[in-house]
C-alpha cells in the first residue's frame, strides 16, 4: 500500500512496517531561534512555562528542583530516557495507536471522540505530563553529572529529594487523570541544603574526603610518570595499545572470515583466494562484478573484512565496481552513522542532527554517487533478468515473501533480491515490541503496552537454511544489508540503501517485504511493461490488492488499482503534504496498459535504466511522507510515463496500528532519548522541505528557506530534484494540481483510462 491510501483503519505503506501514524499536536516551526538559545524544557523559557503550568497543579516539588540545578550551567541540558507509562491510559481514542500517543502528548483533538472541551483537557493533561517527564529527564541528566563531578555517595540527600521528586511525580500523574490525591507540599531546596550544611555533617566529611583523595591519587600519578620518563612513556604506552588494537581486530576478522566460511551454501561455484589471501566463492556464471560473492548470512559480517580495503578503493577511484565494494561503501556509512548517534544522543535541537546526517552522507556515500553519476554502475544485461528492491524493517514475513517470491516465478534462476534487513539483533540494546493491545477498560478503551521482547527473526536466515532454496542464496542471487533498528530512520533510506544492491538485472521491482505472488508473475509483468506504449521508458504501478496471513495462496488476476487522485493533507504531523490516492477502474478488456498519474513506493516495475535517471535520494532521514509524490514529479520529468498494470500480480499485507508491530519512529525516539514519535516528527519537519520545495510549494522558495534557516535541505538538491525532458510546471499541468490553491482536481484522462 502506500501513503496515499491511509485511513485510521487500513494503516500506511509497509517498507517500515504498515502503521498508522498518530496525529501530533505540534505545528510546522517557524523562526528558529540562534544556537544556545534553546526552547527546550531545560532552557529558560520552557521551564518558566513548566512552572506555570505544574505550580498550578499544586507541584512546588518540582519548582525546587528547577531553582536547584540552575547552578549548573545552562548548556549542559540533556534528555535521558524517559520514564513515561504506556499502559492502562483510560479516557482515549479507540485505535490502539492513538492511545499511546495521547498518553504521551503527541494526539492531536481531531482524533479524539470525547467533545471538544474534554478532548481539549484530555490533551492538555497529556501535555503536562510530559513536559513533567521531559523536566525529570533533564534533571537524570544533571544528577549524573553531579555524581561525576562530586562523587556523590548512596543515601546522600540529592538521593532522598530525587526519590520523593519521583514518587510526587507519579501521584501528580495520576491527579491528572482524575485518580488518587495531590502529593504534599514538599521545600526540598531547604531539605537539601540543611542536610548539607547543618543537618549532616558526616556526609559532607565523607564527600570532602573523597575529593580530596581523588586529588591525592591524581598527583601521585603525575609524578610517577615524571619519574618515569614522561613523553617517552604515554609514547611506549599508545604503540602498546595500537598494537594490542591491531591484534584484536585482525582476531574478529579472522573469526568473522571462519564464520562466513562455515555459513557459505555456494553450488556450483569454486573456491579462490584473492590478493589479501581471504577465501571466497566465485560464481563460475556470474559476471565479474559480481564476484567474489559476499554471503548474506551471517549478519554483520564485513565486506571490507572478507576482501580487503582493496573493494572500495576500486569502486571509487577506478571505475572498477564489484557488488561486494558498493556492500563494504554502505557498511562504512552504517558504522560513522552508528557512531554519530551516540554523540547526538542528546542533542538539544533536531538541526543539529541533520547536519550530523548530510556531513555523513556528503563524506561517506556522495563519493560513490559522484563516481557514477549520469550512468549506471554496471553493465544492464539483457538476459530478462529482474531485481527485486526490498526494505524490511522488522519484517516477520521477508522470509516467507522470499520463498514465496522464488517458488511462484517462472524464471527463478533470474530473480535477484536486494533485501536491506533493519532489525533489531539485540546488539547492546533491549528490544522492544510496537504498541500492543493488552484488553479494554471498563469504559470499554484499549489498554496498551510496549514491552520487552526477543531478537527479532532474520528473514534472510530462514530462507537461505531452506533445503529448498538455499541455492538461491550461494549463487549470488539474494544480497543482503544488515542494519541495525537503531541505525534505520525510515523508508527513503532503505529505498536508497536496496536501489545500491542492483547488480546489472535487466528490470528493476520495488516493492514491500510482506507480499504474496501469483504463478509466473516475474514472466508476466515483463510481458505487460513491454506492452505499455512508451516501453522502453515505462513504468508499472499500483496499490496491490491485500491479504492475510491464514488466506490460500495467492492467484492474481484481479483489475490493477489506478493511482489518479491526490489530496493535501491537513495532518499536522504531515506538513500540508500532497498524498496520492485512487481512482475510477478501467472496464477490464483493454488491448493494452493505459497511463496513470502517480507511482506508488510499495510497488513499481520499470526497465533498470530507471535507477539512472531517477536515481534514490540520500539526503530525505527520518522522512517518510511525501516520497511518493516526488518519485512521480521526478520519474515523469525525466521522460517515463506511468501505466497501471491491467492485472494484479502480486498481493500485499497490510498492516493497520492495532496490529502493534514496531514503528521506526518509535525507534527513533528511543535513539535520542524522547520516546514517542515526536522527534521523529521533528526531524522530517526539516527533510520535508526538500519535497515541497522539488514540488513547489508557494511558500517553499529558497528565499524561505533560508529565512528559516532550512537552507541545508537543497544540499546535492541539483542531482535528485526535477528533470529536464519535461518541465515541473507541464507535470502539474498533467496530473491537475493547482498549487496555488493547494487543490487537487479531476484527472480525466486517467479516470477514463484515455491516455496510452
Amino acid at each position: 500500500m502506500s501513503e496515499g491510501s491511509m485511513t485510521e483503519e487500513n494503516g500506511i505503506k509497509g517498507n517500515t512496517g504498515d502503521f498508522a501514524f498518530p496525529a501530533s499536536a505540534s505545528k510546522p516551526r517557524r523562526k528558529r531561534k540562534p544556537a544556545g538559545s534553546s526552547s527546550s524544557p531545560g532552557g529558560d523559557g520552557g521551564a518558566k512555562l513548566i512552572i506555570a503550568l505544574l505550580a498550578g497543579a499544586g507541584a512546588a516539588f518540582l519548582l525546587a528542583l528547577i531553582l536547584l540545578m540552575s547552578r549548573l550551567e545552562s548548556d549542559e541540558v540533556g534528555n535521558g530516557l524517559l520514564n513515561s507509562n504506556v499502559g492502562g491510559v483510560k479516557g482515549v481514542d479507540d485505535d490502539a495507536v492513538i492511545a499511546e500517543e495521547v498518553a504521551q502528548g503527541h494526539a492531536s483533538p481531531a482524533l479524539l471522540q470525547h467533545g471538544d472541551a474534554k478532548a481539549k483537557s484530555l490533551e492538555r493533561q497529556g501535555r503536562i505530563i510530559q513536559k513533567m517527564h521531559q523536566m525529570k529527564a533533564v534533571y537524570d541528566h544533571k544528577l549524573g553529572k553531579l555524581d561525576r563531578m562530586f562523587g556523590l555517595p548512596k543515601g546522600n540527600p540529592l538521593d532522598k529529594l530525587v526519590h520523593e521528586g519521583e514518587e510526587d511525580l507519579g501521584g501528580i500523574e495520576k491527579v491528572l487523570r482524575g485518580e488518587g490525591k495531590m502529593p504534599k507540599f514538599h521545600n526540598l531546596k531547604k531539605d537539601f541544603e540543611e542536610a548539607i550544611h547543618d543537618g549532616d555533617p558526616k556526609w559532607k566529611e565523607t564527600h570532602e574526603d573523597a575529593a580530596a583523595q581523588r586529588k591525592r591519587h591524581q598527583a601521585e600519578r603525575r609524578k610517577k610518570r615524571e619519574l618515569e620518563g614522561g613523553d617517552d612513556d604515554d609514547a611506549n604506552h599508545k604503540r602498546k595499545m595500537k598494537e594490542r588494537e591491531k591484534k584484536e581486530n585482525e582476531k574478529l576478522k579472522n573469526e568473522r572470515r571462519e564464520i562466513a566460511k562455515k555459513h557459505d551454501l555456494h553450488a556450483g561455484g569454486k573456491a579462490a583466494v584473492d590478493d589479501g589471501g581471504h577465501t571466497a566463492k566465485v560464481a563460475v556464471d556470474l559476471p565479474s562484478h559480481l564476484q567474489p560473492i559476499f554471503p548474506p548470512m551471517p549478519p554483520h559480517v564485513m565486506a571490507e573484512d572478507l576482501f580487503g580495503q582493496d573493494i572500495i578503493t576500486n569502486a571509487l577511484s577506478h571505475d572498477k565496481p564489484t557488488m561486494a565494494g558498493i556492500i563494504a561503501i554502505l557498511q562504512r556509512f552504517l558504522r560513522n552513522l552508528h557512531q554519530m548517534l551516540l554523540e547526538k544522543k542528546h542533542a538539544e535541537t533536531p538541526d543539529e542532527v541533520i547536519e550530523a546526517y548530510f556531513d555523513l552522507v556528503h563524506k561517506w556515500l556522495e563519493p560513490l554517487e559522484r563516481a557514477y553519476r549520469d550512468r549506471e554502475i554496471f553493465p544492464i544485461r539483457e538476459d530478462g533478468s529482474i531485481f527485486m528492491s526490498l526494505g524490511a524493517y522488522r519484517d516477520h514475513l521477508l522470509g516467507e515473501t522470499l520463498r514465496q517470491a522464488f517458488k511462484t516465478a517462472a524464471y527463478p534462476d533470474k530473480l535477484f533480491v536486494g533485501a536491506v534487513v533493519q532489525n533489531c539483533f539485540g546488539i547492546d540494546v533491549q528490544c522492544r515490541t510496537g504498541v500492543e493491545v493488552k484488553g479494554k477498560d471498563k469504559r470499554g478503551h484499549p489498554i496498551t503496552e510496549i514491552s520487552d521482547k526477543s531478537p527479532d527473526v532474520n528473514g534472510i536466515q530462514q530462507f537461505c537454511e531452506d533445503p529448498d532454496y538455499a541455492k538461491y542464496c550461494g549463487s549470488g542471487q539474494i544480497r543482503a544489508l544488515y542494519v541495525n533498528e537503531t541505525e534505520s530512520n525510515g523508508p527513503t533510506t532503505a529505498r536508497y540503501f536496496a536501489s545500491k544492491l542492483w547488480g546489472g538485472e535487466t528490470y528493476f521491482l520495488q516493492a514491500d517485504a510482506h507480499l504474496r505472488f501469483a504463478p509466473e508473475w516475474d514472466r508476466l509483468y515483463a510481458e505487460e511493461v513491454k506492452a505499455a506504449k512508451a516501453y522502453p521508458k515505462a513504468v508499472l504501478s499500483a496499490y496491490p490488492p491485500g491479504f492475510n496471513e491464514e488466506d490460500p495462496p495467492y492467484h492474481g488476476g484481479s483489475q490493477g488499482t489506478r493511482l489518479c487522485s491526490c489530496m493535501f493533507s491537513d495532518s499536522d504531523v504531515e506538513h500540508r503534504i500532497l498524498r496520492i490516492n485512487t481512482g475510477n477502474q478501467c472496464r477490464g478488456e483493454e488491448p493494452a496498459p493505459s497511463q496513470i498519474a502517480y507511482i506508488a513506493a510499495g510497488f513499481f516495475f520499470a526497465r533498470a535504466e530507471f535507477l539512472v535517471d531517477v536515481p534514490f535520494d540520500p539526503y530525505l532521514p527520518w522522512c517518510f511522507m511525501g516520497e511518493e509524490i516526488a518519485l512521480s514529479l521526478r520519474a515523469w520529468t525525466h521522460g517515463w510515463d506511468i501505466y497501471a498494470p491491467r492485472k494484479n500480480l502480486i498481493a500485499h499485507q497490510y498492516r493497520p496500528g492495532r496490529m502493534g508491530l514496531p514503528k521506526f519512529w518509535e525507534n527513533t525516539g528511543r535513539v535520542f532519548g524522547r520516546p514517542g514519535p515526536g522527534f521523529n516528527t521533528r526531524l522530517q519537519t526539516i527533510t520535508i522541505q526538500r519535497i515541497k520545495y522539488m514540488v513547489g510549494y508557494k511558500e517553499q522558495t529558497k528565499e524561505w528557506l533560508e529565512d528559516e534557516d532550512y537552507q541545508i535541505v537543497l544540499t546535492d538538491f541539483e542531482h535528485y530534484g526535477p528533470g529536464d525532458v519535461r518541465t515541473m510546471k507541464a507535470f502539474l499541468e498533467h496530473v491537475n494540481i493547482d498549487m496555488e490553491n493547494e487543490q487537487c482536481k479531476y484527472i480525466d484522462w486517467c479516470n477514463q483510462c484515455t491516455l496510452k
